[in-house]
């Protein structure tokens, strides 16, 4: 038998349950500190809040706040870094043979139905949040190397899909660029409450998409012939 399975008196065994357990309580306790530090931006704005005031609402130490985060913005949007990780692993998961443009389109719209893990626009308050990013410039920073490190990831996966080297080709970048910056665009059309506000996230991704895919096929004859 396997030691490293066994589960009898005496026999140094890896408790798979209780590993699981911690793991399990310690992303509960990084989704206290996240919530925690969401409500009291909305509550009292960036400025006033601690990092102390986000652990003692989420009833945890200073200490643990560090071991989890490295300040109050990284706290708030750590849904958007979350999200980032599920769009990816939707994206690692597309068919080989699918466009790369298309296959991330497509690992969006798996994110936003996703039901285990719901999108952002399914877990209020997050749009009141994201507006507060382009008027906050510690949030906005935050959100910009979250939105960084996420499509980096999504360069390399592309890259991989093609067998082709990202430093070399542009296309895993350019197709990541385009596609990312779409969602960017709607997502700041959703949280802003653009097109005399839809609260449904995927109708603006969906529009977003659909203006990509206008314009690039307007526009292709005119690059082709360089007028």
């Amino acid at each position: 038998m396997n030691k490293a399975t066994e589960s009898g008196p005496g026999v140094p065994a890896t408790d798979r349950s209780g590993e699981d357990r911690r793991q399990r309580k310690a992303r509960q306790t990084r989704e206290a500190l996240a919530d925690a530090a969401i409500d009291l931006i909305l509550e009292h704005g960036l400025a006033a809040v601690t990092v102390e005031a986000i652990a003692e609402r989420a009833d945890v130490t200073r200490r643990t706040f560090s071991r989890h985060f490295g300040g109050k913005e990284a706290a708030a949007l750590d849904f958007t870094r979350a999200d980032g990780d599920r769009i990816n692993a939707a994206l690692r998961a597309r068919p080989a043979d699918e466009p790369p443009l298309a296959a991330y389109h497509a690992a969006v719209l798996d994110w936003l139905a996703a039901s285990e893990t719901p999108a952002l626009h399914r877990r209020a308050p997050r749009r009141e949040l994201l507006a507060l990013v382009d008027t906050e410039p510690a949030l906005f920073a935050a959100y910009e190397r979250v939105r960084v490190d996420a499509q980096d990831e999504s360069v390399r996966i592309i890259a991989d899909r093609l067998g082709t080297d990202p430093a070399r080709d542009q296309r895993p970048a350019v197709v990541v660029g385009a596609a990312a910056g779409v969602l960017t665009a709607a997502l700041r059309s959703w949280a802003r409450g653009g097109h005399e506000y839809d609260a449904d996230l995927t109708a603006h991704v969906e529009r977003a998409y659909a203006v990509l895919t206008r314009e690039a096929a307007l526009a292709a004859p005119h690059i082709a012939t360089g007028k």
